[in-house]
Order: structure tokens, then sequence, then C-alpha cells
């Protein structure tokens, strides 16, 4: 009888002893995988219960790819893992070996061959037109998916704050509408896992840097939305944010370092004032506040400044571009970001991609505080971002303004004067066709409420953003005037279905048969000029010159030594008529054009604009 209670006892022994010690699992290596021929370093983050003690390397041996360095985090579940690849490594399968001098546990890593033509890759320019799609709100194109076991908010269409259903499969089966409407590239709203509770349509809050949101599809359907835009010729650009992720991240309760993300006593919001990163009066405390208090209590605000989460995101922005055959990016909130680390950031992706694009959200009406971020400025700090382009909001401001102040009637400096002032300032800018224009976007009041629904008013500001020196950018819907369902509420009322893009809807206004009215008068007049920009380099890369007005009209050329393209804008109430003598230094010899929009031949000499319109007329030389 003892011999059998001593026996019990070393088995409840041994059996607690094992309960103690969790079994061992690898539950996130990020990157996913990588390629051989990288200019990036490889760094893995390993993550797994008590991995700190266990000592890794990689089979086969003598294979050219091989640990380099292991680094040891805060957190004892977490690896930092330097692997070398040769310039003779095979692309292939490696296996990453654990080992605690007791337990062996393998982990399959795949290495794979670059795509043909990779590093060469070219990217959105100022020949591009860029479409801007909020996905949730463009078109359902599997409604199984609009919510999903593994995710916390459920979809409720009828609450303009929450999940509608719009998805990847939507967003391919009207890429031909996009394409046909004169676009050139498509720029849409994170499509990454955004797990929060409410309000997670949006995807600025992201959960998960590697995973596309189920609600949404998955990463193979998004290689499969951007061969799909490839074959309509259209560009893809991804909004990335490097700068807060959500609390409801996968690694928030653990995370690798101390420092991971900004720590306060209690909760600190950013003060807003990004003006602080050039501001040589600004305070230490002010600066340190402003790039790293949180955005939002649910928004965790990264620290850029340890150098694991710098280079996690380096490779984690190549991986996109490499794994997904990317066009540019987009980044949400740069000059919040901390300003060295993300100048470092925009290096190297562009020594991984020389030809690539990055547009950065710099959201200020102060343009010498926007020059300050296009990369090459000549800013008195030293300070380059190495950014290449930016969002022009002190344009998008003063065509907004001006919109509100049309008729014969305007105060000094309003009406076409604000547009005017702001070309004025292009002295500032280092490079004035890495500039994205545009005059509304998801962030924004629609400009079809701006404009009141004046359809004379849309067009005059299509025209202008067909026209102007930069990139146009145009938020999905804004080719056919759509307006919030109530202002009062924010956001998520500016941010629309597209009607048509959910099975029952009574309009489907992807069809052009079902325009009508002002609807489809701005959607015709966008499509024109739309699709006579795309093969227009004298507005692509031509010259600007403009003459100044105080009755609320505004005229400007582009130019080069080929082409010139006049553009007269009446914001009045009465037909005006075009003081074709007064461009002499720039129009003589150059009376018979063409209307673009018309596609008649137009004598210039006693020309008149209606009230409310644009005229656009192209000469040769």
């Amino acid at each position: 009888m003892r011999r059998l209670f001593s026996v019990m006892m070393l088995l409840a022994v041994a059996m607690s002893a094992m309960a103690a010690k969790p079994k061992f699992e690898i539950k996130h290596v990020e990157p996913l995988s990588w390629w051989v021929g990288m200019n990036t370093p490889l760094q893995l983050m390993i993550n797994g219960e008590g991995i700190s003690a266990y000592d890794v390397s990689i089979a086969p041996e003598d294979c050219g790819v091989a640990v380099a360095a292991v680094h040891k985090a805060d957190s004892p579940n977490y690896l930092f893992v330097d692997v070398a690849i040769a310039e003779e490594a095979k692309a292939g399968t490696y296996t990453l070996c654990f080992s605690d001098g007791k337990r062996k546990y393998e982990y399959e890593y795949v290495i794979a061959e670059r795509a043909e033509g990779s590093r060469e890759r070219q990217s959105f320019t100022t020949a591009d037109f860029v479409y801007l799609i909020m996905p949730d709100r463009f078109a359902n194109g599997n409604p199984a998916n609009d919510s999903t076991s593994d995710t916390a908010e459920k979809a409720v269409r009828s609450n303009p704050g929450r999940r509608h259903g719009g998805d990847l499969e939507g967003m391919i089966a009207h890429l031909d509408y996009i394409a046909d409407l004169g676009a050139t590239a498509v720029w849409s709203t994170p499509l990454l896992l955004d797990n929060e509770n409410g309000a997670s349509y949006h995807g600025y809050s992201c959960s998960d840097y590697y995973l596309i949101d189920p609600r949404f599809g998955s990463n193979e359907l998004f290689k499969t939305y951007v061969e799909a835009c490839h074959n309509y010729g259209l560009k893809v650009i991804m909004d990335v944010v490097p700068n807060h992720s959500s609390t409801s991240h996968w690694w928030y309760a653990d995370q690798p370092f101390k420092d991971w993300t900004h720590q306060w006593d209690k909760y600190t919001q950013s003060n807003w004032t990004f003006s602080t990163n050039m501001d040589f009066n600004a305070s230490k405390a002010d600066l340190y506040q402003m790039e790293s208090g949180w955005f939002d209590r649910s928004m965790a605000d990264m620290n850029l400044d340890n150098p694991f989460l710098l280079h996690y995101f380096k490779q984690w922005a190549v991986w996109w571009v490499e794994y997904s055959g990317l066009d540019g990016f987009r980044v949400d909130t740069y000059p919040y970001n901390e300003k060295g680390p993300m100048s470092q950031w925009c290096e190297a992706v562009m020594a991984e991609y020389p030809n690539f694009n990055i547009v950065g959200e710099v959201w200020t009406s102060s343009i010498p505080q926007l020059a300050y971020w296009q990369g090459g400025n000549a800013n008195k700090d030293g300070f380059d971002s190495h950014l290449k382009s930016i969002m022009d909001f002190p344009l998008h401001d003063a065509l907004r303004a001006a919109m509100t102040e049309s008729g014969s009637h305007v105060a000094w400096g309003q009406g076409m004067t604000r547009v005017y002032d702001v070309l004025s300032h292009d002295f500032v800018y280092h490079d004035l066709s890495n500039m994205m224009i545009m005059a509304a976007n998801h962030d924004t009041d629609r400009i079809g409420d701006v404009c009141e629904g004046d359809s004379r008013k849309m067009k005059i500001v299509h025209t202008l953003l067909a026209t102007m020196r930069g990139m146009p950018q145009m938020l999905y819907g804004d080719e056919l005037m759509f307006r919030s369902t109530d202002r009062t509420k924010g956001h998520p009322t500016l941010r629309v279905d597209f009607p048509g893009g959910w099975e029952g809807d009574e309009v489907n206004l992807f069809d052009a048969s079902q325009h009508i009215g002002s609807q489809k008068d701005v959607y015709d007049h966008t499509r024109k000029l739309m699709t006579w920009r795309k093969n227009k380099d004298v507005i692509h890369n031509g010259k600007t010159m403009h003459f100044i007005d105080r009755n609320n009209t505004y005229a400007f050329f582009r130019y080069n030594d080929s082409e010139v393209v006049f553009v007269f804008i009446n914001n009045t109430d009465a037909v005006m008529p075009v003081p074709w003598s007064r461009y002499a230094e720039i129009a003589a010899g150059l009376d018979v054009g063409t209307n673009v929009l018309t596609d008649q031949s137009i004598t210039m000499t006693g020309a008149k604009v209606e009230p409310m319109s644009s005229l656009v007329v192209e000469f040769i030389r």
C-alpha cells in the first residue's frame, strides 16, 4: 500500500510540473515570409511563451541562410532574430530550429524568389488621377463576410457609425467603373484588421499589421485585387498607419519592450500641434506630447525611437509591396510620428524601390509648415524627411472657401483670389509635381455639401483638379456629387454607401445609364476632363502662369514647348468676357484652339464664359 501511495505521489508531482510548464507554441513569426535578393535586412520578430530561453538556428546549414544575431526583449515571450541571407542563397523553405538544451522545436519559414523587375517597379506620379475608396462603404461583393466569428464588431448597415459590409470582392467587381471614369490609381483607406468594438469600419486602428480584415477578405484576395487593378491600368496605393495601433492588437497586452508604445502615468492625448517639429521657440515638453501623446484611448501611440519597432515597420512596408505588388503608400497622420525615425523609414522603402512614391498626410493650412515635410526641402534645421509627396491641404482649403464665396461681389482676398494666392506660394515647395491635390477626402465634409448641391460649382472644382499642378485625388462619389446624410453627425454620415453596391439597392449608380440630372452633368464633365488628362504631358509636367483678377474669375495657363492649355474660371453670376489681350505675353499667336469640353474649335478673341462655369482650351504651338 505504501509503495502504491509513493507511485501515485510521484505521478501527481510529475503531472503538476507538466501543468506548471505550458506547452511551447510559436504564436507569431513576422514578417510572414521573405525573399532572396532584398536590400532590406531581415529581422524576425518571434513570439511564443518563454521563447527567450531558447537558442535559434536555421537548417539546412551551409545554405546561405543563417542566424546572424539573437536579441532578447524585455518580455520573455519574444526574440528578435537577425537573419543573414547570402547573395548566392536559393529560394526555398527553411527551418527555424529552437532548442533549450532539452527540447527542440521546428518552424518552417519561406524565403521566396522575387518577382522579375520588382525593384524597378514604377509608382504613382503627377500623370495619375487617384480615386479614393472607403472599402466598407463602396460595394458589398460577399455578404457572407459582413460579420465574422473572429472579429468583434458586427455589420449594421442602418447605423452610419457601424460596418456596412463593403469588401474587396465589391471593389474588384467595380474596377471597370473606376477605370472608365479616367482614374489611373486607387487609394483605399486601410484594409488591415481593425478589431475595435465600434467604428472599426474606417480601419485606422490596426489590430494586426500582417492580416487583411476578414470582413474585407484575405491576404490572398488582396493580392488578387492588386492584380485586377493592374489589369485595368490602375495603380494601387496602400494606406498605412505607423503612428498608432489598436489596443486590441495581439501584442498590446504583452509588448516586446517597455517602450514599444508611449507610456504615461495617466491617459494623455497628443496636443495636435505638429508645428513643434519646426518651431524654434517650441518647448521640448510640447514636442514630446505632440509625438508621444495618444490619438485616442483605443489607439496606442507607437514609439518609433525603439530601433526594433522601427525596423519592424520598415520590413513590414517592404513585405506588403513585395507580397502583393503594391505601387505606393499613403501615410496617415504623418507629422505625429517621430520625424527622425520616419525619415529613416521613407529612406529604407526608397532604397528597396528607387522609383516608389509615398504621400504623407500633413494636415495643415500653413504652406511653410507643409513644405517642411517634403523630402529635399531646404529646411533651416537641416531636416530631410525623405518623404516624396505631400497632400496639398492649403489648396484644399482655398478651393472649398472659394466655392462658398461665389457671385459677382466678394470681399478683397475672397473667392477665386484665394486659389491664386495659394499658387502664388509655389516657390516655397521643393517639388510641385509630387503634391496630391484634392477638394475632399474621407475626413472632410463632402465637396457636394460645400457646394450645396450646385452642379455648376462641382464642375468648377473638378476642372481645377484636372488642370492644376500636382496629382488630383477624388473621394468616391464626388464625381456624382454625393452628399452627407446628416452633417450634424460627423464623419460617418459623409462616408455614404455607393448606391448599387448592395444587393437590393433601388438605384445602381455604377451604371452610367442610371445617372440623371445634375449627377449626370457632374459625372460627364469629370469623366471627360480626367480621360483627356491621361495623355497630356503639358498638364502632368508643364509650367503654370496665372493672372490676378479681383472680380471672382481666375485665369491660368499650363504650358511647355509644344502645347498650351488655357483655363478660365467664372465664379460669378454673370457672363464674363475673356480678356484675351491681357494674356498676350503667353497667348500671342494662340487665337484659335480646341474647347476640351466640347471638342469644338473656339476663337478666343471675343470669347465669353457663362456664369458659374469653366472653360478649358488647348493649343498647339
